[in-house]
């Protein structure tokens, strides 16, 4: 799940591509470097991130690139969370993403998501989250629940539990189910649908 040992140019072209691949109504990587807010705060809490972890006192300018990153994309990512490759945060205004939480490689997190946590003990405290999982719009996944891979996440569901790998969570609170078939078609589609 860590990225440190990356060369951070190629962070970036990884994130700028996972973008341009996974939405439809994108055209060209300069439409995406240039417009869309999601990739900005992944890049500024990339550098964020490495800045928190590179020497205790870049911690406080780490947050204020942080807090700069929420003011100028609406999307606020603590530098001490660990993001894995190709994270894609389509629209992203409202995602919320918290200290301790970590997310895999090629996942995709739609606007007013939450990654946080329900206490405020040190530790451990936000959600773990697999490889090519799927968070719908809206939803909360909250406390230190693991998601496992490929699982989605539907709408405005909040988690409370653990997710089993594969599959499906919807609902308040949000109860694991099977994949249904339809959802084989296209892997990246909200799993909402299929309430």
């Amino acid at each position: 799940m860590h990225d440190s040992h990356l060369p951070f140019r190629q962070l970036l072209l990884e994130d700028l591509q996972a973008a341009r691949r996974r939405d439809p109504a994108a055209r060209t990587l300069v439409e995406v470097a240039l417009a869309y807010p999601g990739v900005h705060a992944l890049w500024l809490h990339r550098l964020a991130h490495r800045m928190w972890h590179a020497n205790p006192l870049l911690k406080l300018p780490a947050r204020l690139l942080s807090q700069f990153a929420r003011a100028r994309t609406g999307i606020e990512i603590h530098p001490g969370a660990s993001l894995g490759r190709r994270l894609f945060i389509d629209h992203g205004m409202g995602v919320v993403i918290g200290e301790t939480a970590e997310v895999g490689e090629d996942v995709v997190m739609f606007h007013g998501t939450t990654l946080g946590g329900v206490s405020m003990s040190r530790g451990k405290r936000h959600p773990t989250v697999g490889d090519r999982v799927v968070i719908g719009a809206g939803a909360k996944v909250l406390g230190p629940v693991t998601i496992g891979s490929d699982a989605k996440i539907g709408a405005n569901a909040v988690v409370v539990r653990d997710v089993p790998a594969g599959a499906v969570a919807v609902g308040i609170p949000a109860r694991p189910r099977s994949a249904p078939a339809a959802l084989q078609l296209d892997p990246w589609a909200d799993p909402a649908l299929y309430i």
